[in-house]
């Protein structure tokens, strides 16, 4: 049963479209620690990688975020669950990880990935270490299909502020269909639950080819 929903999205009867990301969004019913618009740096440096423990830190479990998470130094000026964009460039890819534990001795352009995020870079393990790009990711709502259904989020929970998303993954189809999940906490005076929605899009024209959200 859905929490006091006036309107729920469904996949029922559905049309693809362009969406047409606003530039200047509402966003008046989410916390403001998401609505910071900071400048995002770029640094240059080097991830090694980790199994992970069962104590972090933050408090925050390896598991999180299907893996995708790190530990920063020490002194890191990456708070505990700040979202790190790491590139590699020597393949191009990239990935979203959390920030969830500390390493001792780690200066501010050296990180310690998950096995599986470290794997997701596209290097083996054996290798050890890797030349990465960092860029911290002030603000979510720049992640423009996490915007997308933030706003499907804030439709559908008229009475509920955002209180915390999430990015989960990106899996890509095909050339012309992607998929992403993102999870957001939504609160209100007396409750509080977390929704997971997902987006499918062409990523060469931005039509949406279909989306879900569900309560968990």
């Amino acid at each position: 049963m859905y929490r006091q929903n006036h309107y729920y999205p469904s996949a029922a009867n559905f049309a693809p479209y362009q969406y047409d990301f606003p530039a200047n969004a509402n966003m008046n019913n989410v916390n403001p620690q998401f609505s910071e618009h900071s400048r995002q740096q770029t640094i240059n440096g080097q991830a090694t990688w980790t199994e992970g423990g069962a104590i972090t830190k933050c408090g925050i479990p390896w598991s999180t975020n299907q893996y995708m998470t790190v530990a920063v130094g020490t002194n890191s000026s990456y708070p505990c669950g700040r979202m790190l964009k790491v590139r590699n460039p020597a393949t191009g890819r990239e990935i979203l990880v959390k920030v969830v534990d500390e390493t001792p001795g780690y200066a501010q352009n050296q990180i310690n990935l998950h096995r599986k995020a470290f794997e997701a870079l596209g290097v083996n393990p054996q290798q050890g270490i890797m030349n990465v790009e960092i860029t911290p990711v002030h603000d979510f709502t720049q992640q423009k299909w996490g915007k997308y259904l933030m706003d499907i989020a804030k439709t559908a929970y008229p009475l509920y502020r955002i209180d915390e998303s999430n990015f989960i993954d990106k899996t890509q189809i095909s050339p012309e269909q992607t998929r992403e999940t993102y999870e957001y906490v939504l609160q209100s005076s007396q409750d509080r639950f977390t929704v997971q929605g997902a987006v499918l899009y062409n990523p060469k024209n931005d039509w949406v080819l279909s989306f879900a959200m569900s309560e968990k």
